[in-house]
């Protein structure tokens, strides 16, 4: 009863303040926006401009309410973002909607700047990797860091670290029986080479293994690891090759240890578990986690559903999966989709593909950090290959695939919320 009461207090001094106080930036998120992507970067901005941005869970697709500022109003005109100038009497009834106990909605208080990490090689195109486009089209900041770094300890430095076509395996990809004598491949794995030697490793599969489980570190630390397409499998079977050659002549000069399957240790993956390596190195293909594209059938019928989450007592799952639509068109990756039954109990399912075992979108909790992993490349490219162009972001200014990856950009910047009893 106390703490109804004083919910009730704290509610009516907001209510006051609204009424008496200036007015909000109101950025709608459902098909009324314009830029969606470009929205992020709005409340991104505000964040640094040490403004408090109120991130409206399941409130017309996820919306933003922030203090008028004429610099943000005017950077919102400028990134051709809708928003709306609404009074305090408009902005009480907003978040009285939103708090009413019998609606699925929330506010959660963005307020910290997330500083934020991409993982880029030093032979990377930006155009391969959808979450430097997305920030770069939201204009939203970021530091790359590579091995050097993080062997380093340097990555505590950061909110957030992005991974997206990684091999963390040392396998270089599995891309042997396609590219083996091209340009790109010679000079890649000449540049792995010459950065484990540099870093005191004799083959490239042990810094990488060493890279993963720093980064396991960072995450039981209280980061946040967001990773795309290889980088999500290909990290669960580093971690649990810890103590096992699972790499063939080709890649690191020796083969590879015979009864390797039988000694991974599922206990050190975040993610998967019981998977199946392809030994094989002429297969493109780390394990049996990724679907395959026959198992996909006809790609017109690729698209997967958003799960629904409580928002006032399942936030942080109902944060990443705001959108202005639920059902979204797949898209193809190294790594495309998940399988069910080799996901970890422990694991939230976010996105799956209806009537199948194949899951798209996963998160989980780690120590005191959190990881989510989305199967796929680029959410505007359905099959991406090698040497494409760039996907251009202005013309898909309402992805809801893209949406996906900046909520994960945003949601290291959430005011840690007590959980209810």
């Amino acid at each position: 009863m106390i703490k109804i009461i004083l919910s009730f207090f704290l509610f009516s001094l907001l209510s006051l303040s609204l009424l008496f106080g200036q007015g909000k930036i109101f950025i709608p998120m459902d098909l009324k926006q314009s830029e969606h992507l470009k929205a992020y970067g709005i409340a991104y901005t505000a964040i640094t401009r040490g403004m408090q941005v109120d991130w409206l869970l399941n409130y017309r697709g996820g919306s933003f309410l922030m203090d008028m500022n004429d610099e943000m109003a005017t950077l919102c005109r400028i990134r051709g973002v809708f928003f709306n100038q609404i009074s305090g009497t408009e902005a009480v009834s907003i978040y009285t909607e939103v708090q009413d106990e019998n609606n699925n909605m929330d506010v959660v208080r963005l307020e910290k700047e997330p500083k934020i990490a991409v993982y880029v090689p030093p032979e990377f195109n930006p155009w391969d990797d959808a979450v430097t486009l997305a920030l770069d089209y939201a204009e939203i900041p970021y530091d790359k860091i590579w091995n050097d770094e993080i062997l380093r300890g340097e990555l505590s430095k950061y909110d957030w670290i992005h991974l997206h076509h990684e091999d963390f395996t040392g396998q270089y990809g599995k891309f042997y029986a396609s590219f083996a004598n091209t340009q790109w491949y010679i000079e890649q794995q000449i540049i792995y080479e010459n950065n484990a030697k540099k870093n005191g490793y004799r083959k490239v599969s042990e810094m990488m293994r060493d890279i993963a489980f720093n980064i396991k570190s960072y995450v039981a630390n209280g980061g946040f690891l967001f990773a795309m397409c290889s980088a999500t499998d290909s990290y669960d079977i580093a971690l649990s090759a810890k103590n096992v050659d699972i790499c063939d002549k080709m890649f690191d000069g020796d083969p590879p240890d015979q009864n390797a399957q039988s000694k991974l240790d599922y206990s050190q993956t975040v993610a998967f578990t019981d998977f199946k390596l392809e030994m094989n190195p002429y297969v493109y293909e780390y394990s049996d986690i990724d679907i395959q594209p026959a198992e996909i059938g006809n790609f017109e019928n690729d698209y997967f559903t958003l799960f629904d989450f409580s928002a006032k007592y399942d936030p942080v799952p109902t944060m990443l999966t705001q959108n202005h639509v639920n059902i979204i068109r797949g898209f193809m990756g190294q790594t495309t989709a998940f399988r069910e039954n080799l996901i970890k109990k422990s694991v939230t399912i976010m996105g799956k593909r209806e009537g199948t075992n194949q899951i798209k979108y996963i998160r989980g909790d780690f120590g005191r950090g959190t990881f989510c992993f989305l199967g796929g490349h680029d959410p505007e490219d359905y099959q991406h290959q090698v040497g494409d162009p760039p996907t251009e972001l202005s013309l898909h200014k309402n992805s809801p695939g893209y949406r996906l990856i900046l909520n994960n950009v945003l949601f290291p910047a959430a005011k840690k919320k007590k959980q209810k009893t």
